[in-house]
């Protein structure tokens, strides 16, 4: 069938795990932007730039202090959700009872400012990021060659995208941050600080986008300019699965990147716009998303 379609195998399983490995971005950022919507009705606009802040605290762990790879895989998400923890505190704690254009308004803002100053510094030329030693070299599958760090990438986003699902959905800390949406007095009156909740929320909403940026930094290049090429697509990807759907970001992310694999295959002139195309019929038919519920 491949054959006569005219498209070697080769290519066609190379774009999959291209697919797979754009998918495993998407639904690692989608993840955390859904649970900020989710938890705190915090449209943010900073996730990108988030994403990006991640990746270079990896680069600079390892040019200044030497700090490799596997512990800039914990020390980086710490620090971009510290970061998170004290921009919420200081400004979007103060957004929460307005409408949600405050907070739209104040994240693209903050975004610009955080990029600005990375481009100030560094300029717009990548900064590169070795692969480390255990997960260089691949696999000669013999219908592909699979690159070990790719396939690590997509290992990790699926075990961090579900495993965070499960905290949510199925453990006692997720229906306490669930009721602590839905009615936060009632939730405080049995002991539980709902403030600082969700502001950990939020701080692990963010971490997620640092994590997602570590993942990134051998795979692309290092530069401000990583976050505000990706946000608008994973923005995509969130609508299109429901806004403040958690399995809705997650499963949305992989078939959104395969698809736009499939599509570099057989339409290439259509795959940077397929995604988009998808959100407007999406919209159409289910204005909620596809995993969105209708109020």
């Amino acid at each position: 069938m491949m054959e006569l379609l005219g498209v070697p195998p080769q290519v066609l399983f190379g774009q999959l795990l291209l697919g797979l490995i754009n998918g495993s971005f998407y639904a690692l950022l989608s993840l955390g932007l859904a649970v900020i919507f989710g938890m705190l009705n915090v449209i943010n606009f900073a996730h990108g730039a988030q994403y990006m802040l991640g990746a270079f605290a990896a680069w600079m762990l390892l040019k200044f202090t030497g700090i490799g790879y596997w512990w800039a895989l914990v020390l980086a998400p710490l620090v971009v959700g510290l970061i998170g923890v004290v921009l919420e505190k200081l400004m979007l704690s103060r957004l929460y009872k307005l409408d949600h254009l405050y907070g739209l308004l104040l994240t693209f803002g903050l975004a610009l400012i955080i990029e600005g100053m990375f481009r100030h510094w560094y300029g717009v030329s990548g900064q590169p990021y070795p692969i480390p030693k255990e997960l260089a070299g691949g696999y000669n599958l013999g219908f592909m060659f699979l690159p070990t760090y790719r396939a690590w990438v997509v290992v990790c986003s699926i075990v961090v995208c579900f495993g965070t699902w499960f905290v949510i959905e199925r453990t006692k800390l997720g229906s306490y941050l669930r009721a602590a949406t839905e009615n936060p007095v009632l939730v405080q009156a049995f002991g539980i600080n709902v403030p600082v909740m969700i502001t950990a929320t939020y701080g692990v909403g963010v971490a997620l986008a640092g994590l997602a940026g570590v993942l990134a930094a051998p795979i692309y290049q290092v530069n401000p300019l990583m976050g505000s090429n990706l946000i608008i697509v994973v923005f995509a990807v969130v609508v299109i699965g429901g806004m403040g759907s958690i399995l809705g970001a997650v499963l949305t992310g992989f078939m959104l990147g395969i698809l736009e694999g499939f599509t570099k295959v057989f339409y290439p002139e259509a795959s940077n716009i397929v995604i988009f195309v998808v959100m407007a019929v999406v919209l159409l038919i289910k204005p909620a998303g596809l995993f969105g519920r209708e109020k």
